[in-house]
């Protein structure tokens, strides 16, 4: 794991809400918000018309290869919520908070139950900011 990523202040804005928003809720996600806010901390804040193409925002697709099985899938980062398609994540899950602020070609490693996962970016096949979308 590296040591900073890139996120855009509207979506450091909004992370921030969320994870304050349930604390002390009653959620089933409540054990990744340390996690997310983790990450949160060591990101480098930039505009959101600033942010390289290739980083990993809110809401982009990424085309991600497991290093170990060498199996490639593509996936949406998304805000937690009731309506997702079937390649959606949750920022609250373990390999969402995984993804966010990353760029294409950097290798995630993240601690799963049965060990270490291996992750590479291969491709940011859309990122919003990039298309020109304001969240």
């Amino acid at each position: 794991m590296k040591d900073r990523i890139f996120v855009t202040e509207t979506d450091f804005e909004r992370l921030r809400r969320l994870v304050d928003g349930r604390r002390g809720g009653n959620f089933s996600d409540f054990e990744y918000l340390d996690t997310l806010e983790q990450e949160l901390d060591r990101a480098e804040i930039i505009e959101p018309q600033a942010i390289p193409r290739d980083v990993v925002t809110m809401n982009s697709e990424v085309r991600l290869k497991d290093l170990d099985s060498g199996e490639e899938k593509v996936y949406r980062l998304v805000f937690p919520g009731p309506f997702r398609g079937g390649n959606s994540v949750s920022i609250l899950a373990p390999i969402g908070t995984a993804m966010l602020g990353y760029r294409m070609g950097d290798v995630i490693e993240w601690p799963v139950p049965k060990g270490v996962r291996r992750l590479q970016i291969l491709e940011v096949l859309y990122q919003p900011e990039a298309a020109g979308v304001r969240q």
